[in-house]
């Protein structure tokens, strides 16, 4: 072994460590926690059993809890996606101190802490809250609507804090398209629109790749906010699982939960790389 093939081991081994120590083991102390029995003065028993995922699979109520925990994913996703474009837009086209103002609001979701933030949307849509009483002031409604404890607001928030994850990929990918490009394909007597379809978009979706995969994680994945605005009307795998590991101490049923919810969202991500896949050719053709 060479002295720079030494040097870059050398180098690369903290991070194997970090990787080791903060992913695999957990990861791998999970799987083995999910074919436990469950312990009658212990979080868990001294035998293994196959019989935690016999039962998610079989039960219903966890199969309905699942599928609404990936279509607010999906349905945050697209939201994040048709309002980030947008902005992404135009933040592409701005220079000097008009794209520090456009950064700076963009990012000022993640500025606020997760539970200030939450309790605020709390508090706007509260029956007594801002919203409904501007509504009933201006007569729009004649009753306070019942927005709190809905997924509709869980959504609305995990969109409100996601978007910067969709919108900075996408503002990158942008703004490396070369200008020839679209002016080519106008001499050649494309109009906006087509130029947009076949040209700045296909271009495009090496943002808007991660920006999908890495909001969608973070979406079915999201605890607080489901937790906080969403209650007990409204359950989502996240805090199903924390409900298991930290309300019943039921370790081995919660770690096949969340087991069953990282094997689904893997299933999902690649999925969506396969469909996409002749996308992505594309773009780097």
């Amino acid at each position: 072994m060479t002295r720079g093939a030494r040097l870059r081991l050398l180098l690369a081994l903290p991070a194997v460590a970090l990787i080791f120590v903060f992913m695999v083991l957990p990861i791998t102390n999970m799987v083995e926690m999910s074919f436990r029995t469950l312990g009658t003065t212990a979080p868990f028993g001294d035998s293994y059993t196959t019989g935690h995922y016999s039962r998610i699979l079989s039960d219903g109520y966890y199969w309905q809890v699942l599928l609404r925990s990936l279509v607010t994913a999906l349905l945050v996703t697209l939201l994040c996606l048709l309002v980030s474009y947008p902005i992404a837009w135009h933040m592409s086209k701005a220079h000097g101190f008009k794209a520090v103002m456009l950064y700076a609001l963009i990012a000022s979701p993640l500025m606020t802490g997760v539970l200030v933030r939450n309790f605020g949307w709390m508090i706007v849509t509260a029956l007594n809250g801002p919203l409904n009483e501007t509504l009933l002031g201006l007569g729009i409604i004649e009753r306070p609507l019942r927005l709190l404890f809905t997924q509709g607001l869980v959504v609305l928030a995990l969109v409100h804090v996601f978007v910067p994850f969709m919108v900075l990929p996408i503002n990158n990918a942008l703004r490396n398209i070369p200008p020839a490009l679209v002016e080519a394909s106008s001499s050649m007597g494309a109009n906006r629109w087509q130029a947009f379809r076949d040209v700045i978009l296909p271009l495009s979706f090496p943002g808007i790749y991660p920006g999908v995969i890495l909001v969608f994680v973070l979406s079915i994945a999201a605890y607080v906010t489901p937790a906080l605005l969403g209650g007990q009307m409204v359950s989502y795998m996240p805090t199903l699982i924390v409900a298991e590991l930290n309300g019943t101490f039921r370790w081995p049923l919660g770690s096949a939960l969340a087991i069953v919810l990282a094997v689904v969202t893997l299933i999902c991500v690649a999925a969506f790389t396969l469909l996409t896949a002749k996308l992505m050719e594309k773009s780097r053709a």
